[in-house]
């Protein structure tokens, strides 16, 4: 059977799913460890027996127990680093990769290369706060989740990745007590609880890390109530966010925090998903 006889056998089996055909070329380039130009580059090449028993039963895993690509390979790709996930962490998506490049510019305009204090509130896989560490060696990087298998998932990752986080458990910013920070980020759960999701997200993703309450902002009302106890003068609040809770998101920050300067930015497809707030301008 050749790369490309396989590939399309992969993709009828996914159409019957209704899930995305995409998924089978990225698998199969997953299973044979090959780069793309060396996958189109093969086509028609006869693939090895083990590669083709790995990858229909990977294929099985995705249309028939709904397993995401991600746990089938192990990691999802984020801002240009592997990040080991599984049913304990939410997969990152490419919006938090915004987030994430927002936050740098951040840091850059209003800090310019001076040492900053940063906590992730939520931090999952680690991915947004690793990533920070990064691509900043002058933030000093924190981070919370209350779930502690989640945290496991977070320490591996920045063992993996040589971050330099400093994780903690616990709910939001309560593990923070008497410390502050100039940059507070944090991607809560943000589903409202009512709402329809997809099988192979509810499956395999922690509802935990999903769900935000009746509305969707139980989490962001929490942190807005407590923030200012652990924010510096002149900090950064940034915050990602369903894309049509930016008008009710505004409304808490103007209650919580009155006087803030508040700044919404539209993710690629130009939908509402980020807030940054600044607190002391």
């Amino acid at each position: 059977m050749t790369y490309k006889s396989l590939l399309k056998l992969a993709e009828k089996e996914i159409e019957k799913s209704e899930l995305e055909i995409e998924v089978a070329k990225f698998l199969l380039m997953h299973f044979s460890n090959k780069s793309a130009h060396e996958f189109y580059m093969g086509f028609d090449k006869e693939v090895e027996q083990n590669v083709v028993d790995q990858y229909l039963n990977a294929i099985e895993d995705y249309t028939q127990r709904f397993v995401p690509m991600q746990h089938i390979m192990g990691y999802q790709t984020f801002y240009g680093y592997d990040f080991i996930v599984n049913n304990d962490v939410l997969i990152p998506r490419r919006e938090t990769e915004e987030l994430v490049e927002q936050v740098l510019y951040y840091y850059d305009d209003f800090y310019q290369n001076q040492p900053v204090d940063v906590v992730d509130i939520g931090t999952g896989s680690g991915c947004i706060a690793i990533t920070l560490s990064k691509e900043e060696k002058n933030m000093n990087v924190y981070a919370s989740d209350i779930s502690l298998e989640a945290l496991a998932v977070a320490k591996m990752n920045n063992e993996k990745l040589n971050g330099s986080v400093k994780f903690y458990q616990g709910d939001l910013l309560k593990p923070f007590e008497g410390m502050t920070f100039d940059i507070i980020v944090s991607n809560p759960p943000y589903i409202p609880n009512s709402e329809d999701v997809e099988k192979i997200v509810l499956l395999h993703e922690p509802n935990i890390a999903l769900f935000g309450g009746d509305s969707g902002l139980i989490f962001y009302e929490r942190i807005l109530k407590d923030a200012l106890n652990y924010l510096k003068p002149n900090g950064l609040i940034a915050f990602e966010h369903a894309f049509d809770k930016n008008e009710a998101l505004l409304a808490l920050i103007h209650h919580y925090i009155p006087n803030a300067t508040v700044r919404q930015v539209k993710d690629m497809s130009g939908k509402d998903r980020m807030t940054f707030i600044k607190v002391g301008e």
